[in-house]
């Protein structure tokens, strides 16, 4: 194996650091002046079934999305400031309705979320036309929770990858021999559970953000722009460190990710 350059010990070193610190709770309680947890206060008795039945389905929105729209193209700077904007328009509509727009919000989110990082995942040399890429992107949703097992500095970056692996390796495989997203296939539904069980826990935040009363449409915009950026983020780290596996294997990066 060839020893690592200088600039990619430099790129791991910055997806290290990305990748173990996310700050989205943070940035959010920065914003509100307040913990996240205590703006739950403000929500309705049933608004976790309500966050998690749209999850669910803004999941399956997004594998469509990444698995029918998404092509490649010649690598480019990604256009970060674009879908930034993109999704913030959307949280400006979004938070003008509250909770009640959640069903339809989240999934244009998502979506817009999906388009950047996979922009993201181009920009640093990965094939779009790959499977495997695409759910990749997908992966990124599950990354940068805000919860102690997600801690990277515990491994947590690399504990997801392997426990989403198997589901994501069995809904390639079924899209690959069906070439279609079947909503009730059980490679499908297990991989949107895995995912949906992390993802849903930082939409919960940023919906309890939303739920502010009078928050309005200027805070909905913000709340997604952060929400947008935090996403971007975990897509640059992700997708670093996949294009140094790619150059010098799984095993020699994992070792020196956890050397630095």
């Amino acid at each position: 194996m060839h020893p690592f350059s200088e600039s990619d010990l430099s790129d791991l070193k910055s997806a290290k650091w990305i990748l173990e610190h996310p700050g989205y709770a943070a940035k959010l309680a920065d914003l509100l002046g307040k913990p996240i947890e205590k703006v739950y206060e403000y929500l309705p008795d049933d608004w976790r079934e309500k966050v998690n039945s749209a999850v669910r389905k803004s999941l399956l929105k997004g594998l469509e999305f990444t698995i029918h729209t998404m092509r490649d193209g010649r690598p480019h700077a990604s256009s970060d400031w674009l879908h930034k904007l993109l999704v913030a328009g959307a949280g400006a509509a979004g938070g003008a309705f509250g909770l009640v727009a959640l069903p339809v919000e989240l999934p244009i989110s998502t979506c817009l979320i999906l388009r950047s990082i996979a922009d993201i995942a181009r920009s640093e040399g990965h094939d779009l036309s790959s499977l495997e890429v695409r759910l990749s992107c997908l992966l990124v949703l599950a990354l940068g929770g805000s919860s102690d097992e997600d801690n990277a500095a515990e491994g947590g970056y690399w504990v997801v990858r392997a426990a989403l692996a198997k589901a994501v390796s069995e809904a390639a495989a079924f899209i690959a021999e069906r070439g279609a997203v079947e909503e009730s296939a059980p490679p499908l539904v297990r991989l949107i559970v895995a995912i949906a069980a992390r993802f849903g826990a930082i939409v919960s935040e940023e919906v309890a953000a939303k739920a502010v009363p009078i928050i309005g449409a200027a805070g909905g915009a913000t709340i997604n722009y952060l929400f947008m950026a935090h996403f971007q983020d975990m897509a640059r780290g992700h997708f670093i460190v996949r294009r140094l596996e790619d150059k010098y294997g799984s095993e020699a990066v994992m070792n020196k990710y956890s050397e630095l």
